[in-house]
């Protein structure tokens, strides 16, 4: 999956970079707004920061949206509730404040792309693997040992979103969220019966592992 950073901040771009690179993504790096425009070919997603030196980072949404169907997610540290409605409003289909957790990034980039419903990355973005344990997202598949193994299809969306954050911490907001949309009185109850089910069936209890009090990660260990 290919991804264009448009920060500013060395120090930021220096740390994300790699960060993604390492997590299967093509990463290019634009410190500037001006130019923007003339790179989103073949661009899946856009990482917009809107504190940039040269242009007001939400008209540059509206431009990017104007251009172009490519996914846009910004990563701000404007983080008030007006800022937020501004730039989802310009365009943008998620809004992170930073700082942030690249696990959560990384999982709001495939979240994002499964609700847009976009074409899967051939390439091996949309392939996670831990150990004997494969999660294919784009024929919504996992295999252990080779062998398929057959989820429900919000176990499989839990199971893939937790695998997507790459070891960083899914709090179980963001997985109710993301999977069923809301959530209710006995919301928690209902994934802790999703994650137990999927231990068992994958045979790898140890794989989710549980973060008491705010949600669930990978353990690769």
């Amino acid at each position: 999956m290919r991804v264009l950073l448009v920060e500013d901040d060395d120090r930021v771009a220096d740390a994300l970079v790699p960060a993604l690179t390492r997590r299967g993504f093509t990463v290019d790096r634009q410190a500037t707004g001006r130019g923007t425009l003339d790179r989103l070919t073949g661009v899946d997603v856009v990482l917009l920061d809107l504190g940039l030196p040269d242009v007001d980072g939400v008209t540059l949404c509206r431009n990017i949206r104007a251009a172009s169907d490519v996914a846009i997610i910004v990563v701000s540290a404007r983080g008030e509730i007006d800022d937020r409605i501004l730039g989802l409003h310009a365009g943008a289909d998620d809004y992170l404040v930073k700082p942030y957790d690249v696990g959560e990034l990384v999982a709001r980039v495939h979240a994002v792309r499964r609700r847009r419903g976009d074409p899967l990355d051939p390439r091996g973005g949309e392939v996670i693997e831990v150990a004997d344990v494969r999660v294919d997202l784009a024929r919504h598949e996992v295999t252990v040992a080779g062998e398929v193994v057959t989820l429900a299809r919000k176990e499989f969306q839990v199971f893939a979103l937790i695998a997507a954050a790459g070891g960083a911490v899914c709090t179980r907001e963001r997985i109710l969220h993301e999977v069923w949309g809301r959530t209710w009185p006995g919301a928690n109850r209902t994934l802790d019966v999703h994650v137990a089910t999927l231990r068992t069936k994958l045979g790898r209890p140890s794989l989710v592992e549980t973060v008491r009090g705010v949600g669930y990660r990978l353990n690769g260990g």
